[in-house]
């Protein structure tokens, strides 16, 4: 089950980035409009990588309950364990994975992972065992069975399975803790429950929330899939001028946990 203070830290983080970025375009908000300051700072060079050892596009970080951090990304091995001080503890499952996505930690220390080169979600155990996998290796479709790259993955408090099927399908697929289908919904589109690449999701007691990418927006629903309401984020002109937008659904994605 995610923790409530996480989710909502992790939507009002990405609410206080878009209104920095308003802040600074004179074309959408007047100057000085107070911003709410984020008590967060950077350190460099934490992870203590092996010589010869790079990230390659990190897509999703989570941390367990003993504090270890777990990186994934794109590059040899793309799921990295770190201890709390960034030393570098192990690789899990180098062969699994073909594109990485994004990645959550359950109140288990369970691992869920989506790809969407293989078009699977899957969830492993802290050693990197394969408990449980939804879809089809490497075998893109449309029906209940398979998704088309998967983007992200949650729980709600019964271990309810939730999924956007986004990138090429989208919809959100809503599994029961075995992996048998409970129902989904949506469809291409911006009208209300409809999506444009269903990019990250969470879920906070009865309300699901839906990083809904191409719309520019975060879509609220009931555990049954039913719209409830929706936060217009809009869109940055470039991804270059704009990189705080682009941070902020990633937040969305890292700093919500099981």
């Amino acid at each position: 089950m995610l923790h409530e203070t996480g989710i909502r830290e992790s939507l009002l983080l990405v609410v206080a980035i878009f209104a920095l970025w308003v802040s600074g375009n004179p074309t959408l908000g007047q100057a000085g409009t107070a911003v709410p300051k984020l008590n967060y700072e950077a350190v460099p060079n934490f992870f203590q990588l092996a010589a010869g050892e790079n990230f390659v596009e990190p897509c999703g970080v989570a941390v367990n309950s003993k504090g270890h951090i777990y990186v994934f990304h794109r590059g040899r091995h793309p799921l990295m364990e770190f201890d709390s001080s960034g030393k570098f503890v192990r690789s899990l499952a180098d062969d699994l994975f073909v594109t990485a996505h994004s990645l959550r930690v359950d109140s288990e220390d369970n691992l869920w992972t989506t790809d969407v080169g293989e078009h699977v979600v899957l969830k492993l155990s802290p050693e990197g065992r394969v408990l449980l996998s939804l879809g089809r290796m490497r075998m893109p479709g449309d029906d209940v069975l398979h998704f088309n790259q998967p983007t992200d993955v949650a729980l709600d408090r019964d271990g309810n399975i939730y999924v956007t099927d986004g990138e090429g399908n989208s919809r959100v697929l809503k599994f029961d803790k075995y992996g048998n289908l409970l129902l989904g919904w949506g469809m291409k589109g911006s009208g209300p429950g409809q999506f444009d690449i269903p990019h990250s999701i969470a879920v906070d007691g009865d309300v699901v929330y839906v990083g809904d990418r191409e719309n520019g927006r975060i879509q609220f629903f009931d555990l049954s899939g039913r719209f409830l309401r929706e936060w217009k984020l809009g869109h940055p002109p470039s991804a270059s001028s704009s990189p705080a937008i682009i941070s902020s659904t990633c937040a969305m994605q890292s700093r919500a946990a099981f």
